[in-house]
């Protein structure tokens, strides 16, 4: 079973260098953050002692209830302020990064790993071929379409990029739309290694003075059965101002 470590990844790789054009600086490592969390541990001899009478037996519970609202509510609170996951669509959970502006939607059931060089991934723990990435670099360019063609951007990703160079890919097709005003590029690639084939979509654009770029896929054996649910990913990517 391949490794995540070995499906398409933002490579630290001069994109400057390989396509002049795109005006693209490097596609470097970022600095990842641990998750901070806080937990509640109450011990049995930490609890008020248990009493016959039901008069005292009622406020006792009603204690023990008021601390478990209380972590609850700290929990909450305490979650951090770029990204946030909640229910958005049924089967889906929602991704907010307030702080460089963009969100999806990822499959409930996938987790949350950090990879160098890549500002979000998720995937799923059986199936490590199935997961979304999210990179961004800085770039002085101003619109996706400024790059060239959905074709030719996404030929240049793909084969200096999004796959390995001992891979062997195949770019299915490419499309442009717009939301809000914002042009995004999606597009559809095939990437073949000697023991695995994955099935890849991709949605690039430009914003805030940051070129994004989301990939999600499968193991192309699972493709049918997947690509309803990665159609929804890369088409709930969506850029905002910061």
């Amino acid at each position: 079973m391949a490794s995540l470590q070995h499906t398409p990844s933002i490579h630290r790789t001069l994109f400057l260098n390989s396509v002049p054009q795109l005006g693209l600086q490097k596609y470097g490592t970022f600095p990842c953050c641990s998750r901070r969390g806080v937990s509640f541990l109450v011990r049995a001899d930490q609890l008020p002692a248990a009493s016959s009478a039901h008069r005292q037996d009622r406020p006792q519970r009603r204690q023990v209830l008021a601390v478990g609202a209380i972590a609850s509510w700290v929990l909450l609170v305490n979650q951090t302020s770029t990204s946030f996951a909640a229910e958005n669509k049924k089967g889906f959970l929602a991704v907010m990064d307030k702080k460089d502006g963009y969100s999806f939607l990822y499959p409930f059931g996938w987790q949350e790993v950090i990879i160098e060089g890549q500002d979000k991934v998720f995937k799923d723990v059986i199936e490590p071929l199935e997961s979304v990435s999210v990179n961004l670099i800085p770039t002085n360019k101003q619109d996706i379409r400024d790059l060239g063609s959905p074709q030719e951007v996404a030929e240049a990703l793909i084969k200096k990029v999004l796959a390995p160079s001992n891979q062997k890919t195949k770019l299915v097709e490419a499309a442009e739309h717009d939301v809000d005003g914002i042009a995004y590029y999606t597009f559809e690639f095939v990437a073949r290694a000697p023991n695995y084939t994955r099935h890849a979509l991709s949605a690039i654009s430009i914003n805030n003075g940051k070129f994004y770029t989301l990939t999600t896929g499968a193991n192309e054996r699972r493709w049918e059965k997947m690509k309803d649910k990665l159609h929804t990913v890369v088409d709930s990517f969506k850029l905002f101002n910061v």
